[in-house]
This record gives C-alpha cells, structure tokens and sequence, in this order.
C-alpha cells in the first residue's frame, strides 16, 4: 500500500509530504485546487513520461517519492529478475532535471523508466471515468471471470505448457521449412560429395603424392647422380670404402702402441661400418629407383583432382576439403533423414495438444460454472448503484487456436434498460455506467485476488446523491481487504472514508501553490457541510455533515 507521498517543484506544488494509512482515504478540495495534479505527480512516480512543463521552478529539479509496504503482493522474483535489492519498505522516485532528462530510481538503484512503471503498475491501479474503456477489452472481461472460477492455477500451468508447444511448432516448421529448400538443394550436394568420395582425402595424402610425383618426374638425374655415389664410394683403389678400409689397416697397427692411437683406430672403424652401411643403402636404392610413366601419370591425375577440388571449394588443403565433405554429408544425411525427423516432431506436437486440450476444456469449464454467479452480482449490485434493469449476457464459446489464458472467445453483452437489445458495453453503455459497472467489477475482484492499491479519481460524476452514497459504501467495503483512495466531489463518498485528506491553494512568495493536508475530525464536519450547501456552513449543512459521518 502507498505509505508516503513527497512531491516537490512540480507544478503548482512547491513541497508537499504526506503520510496514507490502510482502508479507505477520500480526498477533497475544490474545482481547480490541484487534485488533478496530484495524481499527475504521483504518476510520474510510476513511471509516467514526462517533460519540463511539470517543472515549477524550470531552475530547480523536480523530486517525487512515493514509498510502499509490498511485502503482500509476491514481489521478490520482480526485483531479482531486474537486479534490485528487495525492500518491504519500497520507495520509487523520479527526478526531472532543469536540462529535461529525467531519472528514476527503485530503492536507491537506478532503473529504466520501463522498470518503473511494469513496477508502478503493480503497486498502484489508477481507475477515472476515462480509463473505464479497459473494462470493454475481452481480456480483462475474462479476468474477472477467471477470478471467480479460481482459474490462476489451472492458466499458470497451461502457459507453461502453451510455451513448450510453441517451441515444438517452432521447431516443426523450422523442419519444414528446411526440407522446403534443401530438397532444391540435395541433388547438387549429393554431387559434390560424390565428387569427394572419389577421391581419397587424408591427412598429408597431398604432401606423399607431390613428394612421389618429384620423384617419378626426375628420375634420370636420380639415377645418374646414384650412381656417381656408388661409384665413389666403391670404385677400386680410389674409392672412399677402399680408402677407409686402408686408414682402418693403418691404424689397427698404431693401437698397440697406446690408448691415443687405440681410440682412433674404434673411431676409424665406426666410421668404416657407417660408410659400408650408407654404400648398402646406396646400392639397395639404386636398384629400386626406374622410371614409371604410368605410375606418374596416375599421381598427375590425382594431384589434378585435389588442385581442382580446392579451387573448387575455395579452400588451400586437403584437410579443408575434409572438412567440406563432413559438412556435405551432415546437410545430405539431413535431407535423407528430414521425413523421419518431421515425423518425429509431429508426433511430440500431437500428445502436447492433446494436454493444452484437456488444459483449456478445463478452464473452459471452470469458467461456464461461474458465469451465473457473475451475471447475478453484476446485476445485483447495479440494481443498488441506480440500474435496476442492467442485465448482462455473458457467453464462453470455444475459439480456433490456443490464446494465452485457454482456448476460449468471450461474448460480455450488457442492456441497460428493459427492452433494449443486448450489445457490447464500448457500444451500449454510458460514462457514467461504464463507471459503475468497473466499480462493481473492482469490488468482486477484490474478494478473490490481492489488489493494488486503488485510486479512483471522481468515478462518481454525474451520480445522485444517493447512488453516490452507495458507491461509497462498495469502496468502504473494499477497503476491508485493500487500500482504496477516492477523489471526489460528493460529501456522501467523502464521509465514508476512514481518512480525508483536503486539496487547496496557498500563496507563497506571490505565487499560488497547491497544498494538501489530513482532516481532523471537526475539519471533516466543516468540509463535508461546505460540500453539501456551500461556504456558508449553515446550521442544517452542519449537522447533515455530522449525521453522513456518523453512518457505517
């Protein structure tokens, strides 16, 4: 509930700081006095756009607080999902600048102005003859019926699974829409990687063949050059082999002369062995190496393959071209494998209908049971407000496709006088009974689901005085459970307050300033009696205001 109001610089406020109780507060004061831009500050405390016509002193910055007790209205995961610090105690505050940007704050953070006011619309209902138009839209019409069937349970677990059976159909057409396209483009891609299976594709293949393709391509001059090695590791009395073998000789002789002389000689044999290795080698080489065209021929024509397969693919190796071809068969596996993945989807989509089904026949029942009870205290309670002959015709007819709340289209017809036909209520109902009938819908709500507070601002316009009276009496009522503030002209919905506050105007330093303050209880008798018959304050104006006091 709203537990303190702080406005300064705006408009005609200069400074106004109040504190608010629960139950019912009614405020007062004349045409002009500045109700009006009470609330106007008090929106812009919940978030309401502004700009710096609010300012009054364009010098100065303007401040508005509105502090709250939240702790009933569930608002902790609000305040995770957005980052801020929970309070019981919550205070929203806006600050418009001389330069015309405007902050906002929630318990010190700053917010967005969005932030605000999802918040502010939480904690405070704004309800005046201009904003009856909400009671015409057919989604707040099945809020109310869904309150009386008790139905928050039952439409919490159906979004839920509303929201996975979007995501299956979103998935399903994702299916569908993929084998729309990708079947003009299979035959191509089963091309291509048919293409690359012909060839064989292997880390290094490229490197290995170019490697042979070097060899094949020179090998004459490997030839010619093997053999100038054989020769010159073995050519009689001059080749290396020979000569080595005659350095071994020599110095086998020196060993037993010393350790010096036998360590060359193990040093000279080494090498020996070495050198008859290396010539073995270069023997066994040589005979291996001869020419092979057609060999060279077939590793041109791989090679060719792999060069025009990259230029091909737009890639520089074979292990790029690997990666091409994994992705070609994943999207021609894909194609080939679609149908049985639609199939699959299908399937999923059907059982999770067939439970939205079940989900929104009961709701869709839970609704036709309270229909009655609706039609009969709408009606009941208009009959006291002065529309003795509204009637109302409420229907629930199934719909086509699942909506948020259940699979229902609602009919909310209203007649206000015998005789006339039944019509929709933004056609066939007035200001003034769009007004009443809001006000009743309000006060059903308020038995069934915890409301913010309400904030009426002359709901009661064009009223008698007696039918005022009771509409005084149905906010009293609601006041039991809630916090409701009437704005108001009429002395018969001011004494049913259990608090009333005045709104007037000052002078302050040559400038009028609007003002606001709690009356006391003989004040109350003096406003109430000036309402009723004028500043006069007459002895009968006096005690007809003692007397609406007195009433419960």
């Amino acid at each position: 509930m709203l537990t303190h109001l702080s406005i300064k610089n705006y408009a005609l406020i200069n400074d106004i700081n109040v504190s608010f109780s629960e139950g019912f507060t009614t405020i007062t004061g004349e045409t002009g006095a500045g109700k009006s831009i009470l609330l106007g500050g008090l929106a812009l405390a919940l978030g309401k756009r502004a700009d710096l016509s609010s300012l009054q002193n364009d010098q100065q910055k303007c401040i508005i607080e509105a502090e709250f007790t939240v702790s009933k209205y569930g608002l902790h995961e609000f305040f995770a999902d957005h980052d801020l610090d929970y309070e019981d105690e919550t205070i929203l505050r806006r600050e418009i600048l001389p330069s015309g940007k405007s902050r906002a704050f929630i318990n010190d953070s700053p917010v967005t102005l969005d932030i605000l006011k999802s918040l502010g619309e939480r904690l405070v209902d704004v309800h005046s003859q201009h904003q009856t138009l909400r009671l015409t839209e057919n989604d707040f019409q099945l809020k109310v019926v869904d309150a009386l069937a008790n139905n928050r349970e039952r439409i919490t677990t159906y979004k839920q699974e509303l929201d996975a059976y979007k995501k299956l159909s979103s998935e399903l057409q994702q299916l569908l829409d993929f084998q729309a396209g990708a079947n003009k483009e299979h035959d191509y891609n089963s091309f291509l990687l048919k293409e690359l299976e012909t060839v064989q594709l292997k880390s290094g293949i490229q490197k290995e063949l170019e490697t042979e393709q070097e060899q094949l391509s020179n090998v004459e001059q490997i030839m010619e050059l093997l053999t100038q090695g054989h020769q010159l590791m073995n050519g009689e009395q001059v080749g290396i082999a020979e000569q080595v073998q005659e350095l071994k000789r020599i110095f086998q002789n020196l060993s037993q002369y010393g350790s010096t002389y036998q360590n060359l000689s193990e040093r000279i044999e080494s090498v020996y062995i070495e050198l008859d290795d290396i010539a073995s080698e270069i023997e066994n080489v040589e005979g291996g190496v001869e020419a092979d065209p057609q060999r060279l021929e077939s590793i041109n024509g791989q090679l060719q393959q792999l060069y025009d397969l990259q230029k091909k693919h737009q890639v520089s190796s074979v292990e790029e071209l690997v990666e091409v071809k994994s992705e070609l068969e994943k999207k021609v596996d894909a194609v080939e494998n679609i149908q049985s993945h639609i199939h699959e989807k299908q399937k999923e989509c059907s059982v999770t209908e067939k439970v939205l089904e079940g989900m929104a026949l009961k709701i869709r029942d839970a609704r036709n049971s309270v229909i009655p009870q609706l039609k009969s205290r709408l009606q009941d309670s208009l009959y006291t407000l002065g529309m003795p002959s509204a009637t109302f015709k409420i229907e629930i007819n199934p719909a086509q496709d699942f909506k948020s709340n259940g699979k229902d289209d609602l009919s909310f017809l209203f007649s206000a006088n015998k005789g006339s036909s039944y019509g929709e209520l933004k056609k066939v109902a007035s200001g003034g009974e769009l007004s009443r009938i809001m006000l009743t819908i309000k006060s059903i709500l308020a038995q069934y689901e915890q409301l913010p507070t309400l904030m009426f601002d002359e709901i009661d316009t064009g009223v008698s005085g007696e039918i005022s009276g009771k509409m005084g009496e149905i906010m009293q009522e609601m006041s039991k459970s809630m916090q409701v503030f009437s704005i108001t002209h009429l002395p018969q919905v001011a004494s049913k307050g259990k608090h009333q506050f005045k709104v007037f105007k000052s002078e302050q330093d040559g400038m009028d300033t609007t003002q606001m303050r709690q009356l006391s209880e003989d004040e109350r008798i003096e406003e109430l009696a000036e309402m009723l018959g004028g500043k006069a304050l007459s002895d009968s104006a006096m005690a007809h205001a003692r007397e609406l006091l007195k009433q419960p």
